[in-house]
């Protein structure tokens, strides 16, 4: 089949599925995937493996932009506002889901560079589906307060853990000797390496916004600063992602006009980003699903416990008010974009164990998007954030 027209498949049952699926008021992630899978080579066979890999180009774009509008989250301003205190519940709830889902699989038996990757993608939250529940519900409350800030440095720390360990990952595929220099150095060097790639970048954006002034023409050097980006750590070998996500970082600290350019780059990727979950539907690989199935239920149910846990001792430790130790940690389940992302990257990166972790973590998305905003529904509800009679004003609106 033409290029073009699989392409305008892929958008026409991605909007298709994104109307429908309101009516169970699902993220539209959830429909992109469902749609991918109906395009894919199971049902109309619409986007074949091989034009998958051909469209691969897609894929890395959008997690640029996705990476690009993490780091526009990291305002020195806003992070000064919010304290320590949502810093240290981000690190405790990803890196103890990390670490738990890395434990679990490695005993349960399976090969280290796939618990590496797997306990890498685990730290990642998307905060689509939960910023939905709360708006949706008009949620609000110390809950709702440390919810917002966490989700946004959550996937920052996931590029980072990602990072480190993908590189391990990568050392012991290979079969290389583990030493300091595989261990500590080389992770090292790649982070170090993307963080100053990505600010050279981002001052070289700033800098040359001085002499455009037009909409389009700072639309124009936005993708053109997230392609040189992605198109440098390909080159150089280091993580698009932090790159990208120090660019994004970079702007917004040095730019005034940073409001702008984001608000534009945020009317201009939402075809971008259908189209990549779409893609990422229909690259999953259903005959692998039964194979995988001890590895994804003991990564989707040991991440859920991880973020839990890991949200919990967090703010225990800060002293946080009661409700944020106890519900905090299940309005964190949800993934789906940058997750998604690292998933794919692995099947360039881990070519070996590519398809099984790109399996598990779909797998999990669906899961996760179709219970993660009831559950955070559940939590804020449970904490007092979410007021009967504005869930009784929601119903109608949701059936209309």
């Amino acid at each position: 089949m033409n290029v073009l027209l699989a392409l305008a498949i892929a958008f026409a049952m991605g909007l298709f599925f994104s109307r429908l699926i309101r009516y169970i008021h699902l993220p539209n992630v959830t429909a992109y995937l469902l749609a991918g899978l109906v395009v894919g080579p199971y049902v109309l066979n619409a986007l074949t493996p091989e034009m998958n890999t051909q469209l691969s180009i897609i894929s890395d774009v959008a997690l640029g932009f996705i990476a690009y509008s993490i780091g526009g989250e990291f305002k020195m301003s806003y992070l000064k506002e919010i304290g320590i205190k949502p810093i240290i519940i981000t690190i405790f709830e990803g890196c103890t889901a990390s670490l738990l889902v890395f434990l679990v699989l490695f005993l349960i038996g399976q090969p280290l560079p796939l618990c590496l990757a797997l306990g890498a993608i685990a730290a990642a939250t998307a905060p689509a589906a939960t910023l939905m529940v709360i708006r949706q519900y008009k949620a609000n409350g110390p809950v709702s307060k440390m919810l917002l800030p966490v989700v946004a440095m959550d996937d920052a720390l996931g590029l980072i853990l990602y990072a480190v360990m993908i590189a391990l990952a990568r050392t012991i595929e290979r079969g290389e000797v583990l030493t300091v220099m595989t261990l500590v150095v080389k992770p090292l060097v790649e982070i170090v390496g993307s963080l100053a790639l990505g600010v050279v970048i981002g001052l070289v954006l700033v800098y040359v916004l001085r002499f455009f002034h037009s909409r389009g023409n700072k639309l124009s050097l936005t993708i053109m600063v997230v392609f040189a980006a992605v198109g440098l750590s390909d080159m150089w070998g280091l993580s698009s992602l932090l790159v990208c996500m120090m660019v994004g970082a970079t702007m917004v600290n040095l730019c005034r006009q940073s409001d702008t350019m984001l608000e534009q780059c945020d009317r201009f990727t939402p075809p971008l980003f259908l189209l990549f979950f779409v893609l990422s539907g229909a690259n999953l690989d259903l005959a692998v699903l039964p194979t995988v199935g001890v590895v994804g239920i003991a990564y989707v149910l040991t991440r859920a416990v991880g973020k839990a846990l890991g949200a919990t001792i967090g703010a225990k430790l800060e002293k946080c008010d009661a409700n944020i130790v106890k519900y905090l940690g299940f309005t964190l389940i949800p993934q789906a974009g940058v997750a998604i992302g690292m998933a794919r990257m692995c099947q360039t990166s881990l070519p070996e164990y590519g398809t099984v972790i790109n399996a598990v973590v779909l797998a999990g998305t669906l899961i996760y998007e179709l219970t993660g905003p009831v559950i955070t529904k559940i939590a804020l509800t449970k904490a007092g954030e979410i007021k009967p009679d504005v869930k009784k004003a929601a119903k109608p609106a949701a059936n209309a």
